[in-house]
């Protein structure tokens, strides 16, 4: 990264992405911060009004990110997760600032058998993934080039709701849990995804881009921590993790079928993603999500 300062405006900054970013934003960077009530990303005119304070960088962690909830609140999801983005793509053009956008793998229908690539076809099962689909094709039909449009999956981190924290207030509640085995993902640690992030911007910046740099840096990437594994063996690494930290009431963690819970959203079979992409243009690794995992208890132990 250079040294010259950058004015970055965060999107959504009360939450737990936006936690992660907080901690480890460069030296270099500016940060201004928006979030609700102050700021809503489906008022235009706020939204326009960003372009007061020229920011470099706009990062956009805001989103309605209720799977479930989406499903009976459909015009609020598409407003937030889809157009929303579009008006953050029309400031950023106008203003010649580069536009950091957050998706998901619920774009995806969950019907391969190997990593889903960035120009796999999209096909999503559920309105959550339909928003977060139409808040891409809106930042790709406002004409704007510099956009990162990244995409992560099964996010977890300090200070917000998420599968490890609900898992372990179960774990300390419960002798036994039944989680679905039936859908395959990949764990994220928020900190992994903020690093990532400042990595690609890192790319646009390098005064010497690697061979392995794509002409443009810019586009659709997908991060995610590496491996795979079910959400059943996702509780069970969480919960012997846990062990180390805390005594736990739970005894028997049960593998069942989706149908074995169902909830008003359907969710992807399978949504691993290849970082290929990612690690082609930053010359990065990326880490085992058991490793992220201990080191997401380490610090939350602190």
């Amino acid at each position: 990264m250079t040294s010259a300062m950058r004015k970055l405006t965060l999107i959504g900054a009360n939450g737990m992405l936006a936690k992660a970013i907080k901690k480890l934003t460069p030296a270099n960077y500016h940060i201004q911060f928006y979030d609700l009530p102050d700021f809503d990303i489906t008022d235009r005119a706020q939204v326009l009004a960003l372009q007061d304070s020229a920011p470099d960088i706009i990062l956009n962690c805001a989103a309605y990110t209720q799977v479930d909830g989406c499903e009976s609140h459909r015009e609020l999801a598409m407003r937030v997760n889809g157009e929303g983005p579009g008006l953050l793509a029309e400031v950023a053009k106008d203003i010649d600032a580069v536009l950091v956008h957050v998706s998901t793998d619920f774009v995806f229908a969950g019907d391969k058998k190997e990593p889903y690539r960035e120009d796999d076809p999209t096909g999503p099962l559920s309105v959550y993934g339909q928003s977060k689909l139409l808040g891409e094709q809106r930042i790709l039909q406002s004409g704007l080039e510099k956009y990162f449009i990244v995409r992560t999956s099964w996010l977890y981190g300090q200070g917000g709701n998420n599968f490890v924290e609900t898992m372990i207030r179960l774990a300390r509640e419960r002798t036994e849990l039944k989680v679905v085995d039936d859908q395959r993902g990949t764990p994220t640690w928020t900190d992994d995804l903020a690093e990532a992030i400042f990595k690609l911007l890192a790319v646009v910046d390098a005064p010497h881009p690697s061979p392995l740099t794509p002409p443009s840096p810019y586009g659709i990437y997908h991060f995610s921590n590496e491996g795979e594994c079910s959400w059943y063996q996702f509780a069970a690494e969480i919960i012997d993790q846990a062990r180390n930290f805390e005594s736990l009431q739970v005894e028997n963690i049960l593998p069942i079928p989706t149908e074995g819970y169902p909830l008003p959203a359907q969710r992807p079979k399978y949504s691993v993603m290849s970082k290929e992409k990612y690690k082609a243009a930053t010359g990065m690794q990326v880490r085992d999500w058991r490793e992220s995992l201990r080191n997401y208890f380490l610090e939350r132990g602190k």
